[in-house]
C-alpha cells in the first residue's frame, strides 16, 4: 500500500489575517457587505507541502477532479515515498500507464527537477513578494501565471492576489458588480482595487457566490 503523502497527512491551516480581512471588505465594498454573512464561519485553508500542491494542479489539468483523483493515486503508488527524487527516478512508460499525459509526465519530471536541485526556493518564499514566486514558479514547465496565483491564494496564503485570468473570477464580478453584463480585465481590475489589500479573501468569497462548496485547490 502506498504511504500517504503530505497533502493527504498535513493539518489545515487558516489566515492569521481573515476575520481583518473581513472587516475591512464589509465597510469598503457594498458586495462583500452583502456577501461575507452568507458564509459563516467558513474560511480558506492551506493543507499539503508546495511539491504536493503543485505536482496536483499538473495532474489535474484539463481533466475532472474525478479522473484527476484517481491518476493522482496510482501515480504516487509508484512510489515507496513522495518526493521529487523519486519522481526523478520513475520511467515514463510507467506513469503512463498510472493514466498520465506524455505531456504532463514532462511537467512532473521538470517540476521535480527545479525542487531536486533547488531551482526553487521555498525557504525562502515567505520573504519574497508575490512577483518573485510566481517568477520561479511559471519557469516550471506546465506552470502558467494562473496556476502560479492559485498557489499564492490555497497554499501560501497571500492576501492580495488578482487572478485576472481567472474565468470564475470575472463571471463572478460581472453577477455581482455588473448585472450580467460582460467585464473586461480592466473593469475587473478597477473592482479589486477596492478589496485591497485583502484581494485574495474577497476573489474567496466571489468564488463562493458561484459555488457555495469550498473552492479547493
Amino acid at each position: 500500500m502506498a504511504s500517504k503523502t503530505p497533502a493527504e497527512v498535513a493539518p489545515e491551516v487558516i489566515p492569521p489575517y481573515w476575520d481583518e480581512a473581513c472587516k475591512h471588505l464589509v465597510k469598503r465594498d457594498r458586495v462583500m457587505k452583502k456577501l461575507i454573512p452568507q458564509f459563516g464561519e467558513a474560511r480558506l485553508q492551506s493543507r499539503g507541502d508546495a511539491f504536493a500542491t503543485l505536482a496536483r494542479s499538473i495532474v489535474g489539468q484539463q481533466i475532472s477532479v474525478k479522473a484527476a483523483q484517481s491518476v493522482w493515486t496510482r501515480w504516487i503508488a509508484l512510489m515507496p515515498k513522495f518526493q521529487p527524487a523519486a519522481v526523478l527516478g520513475l520511467g515514463a512508460d510507467e506513469q503512463r500507464a498510472a493514466g498520465l499525459s506524455a505531456r504532463k509526465v514532462e511537467y512532473l519530471g521538470d517540476l521535480a527537477k527545479h525542487f531536486d536541485s533547488g531551482q526553487v526556493h521555498p525557504r525562502q518564499w515567505a520573504q519574497m513578494d508575490d512577483e518573485a514566486i510566481i517568477e520561479e514558479l511559471v519557469a516550471i514547465r506546465g506552470i502558467g501565471r494562473w496556476t502560479a496565483e492559485m498557489f499564492l491564494i490555497f497554499h501560501l496564503m497571500r492576501p492580495n492576489v488578482m487572478p485576472l485570468d481567472d474565468v470564475g473570477l470575472l463571471k463572478g464580478i460581472s453577477q455581482n458588480y455588473f448585472s450580467g453584463e460582460p467585464v473586461s480585465r480592466a473593469e475587473a481590475r478597477e473592482v479589486g482595487d477596492a478589496w485591497a489589500p485583502f484581494r485574495s479573501v474577497a476573489v474567496w468569497y466571489i468564488w463562493r457566490s458561484l459555488d457555495p462548496l469550498p473552492v479547493d485547490y
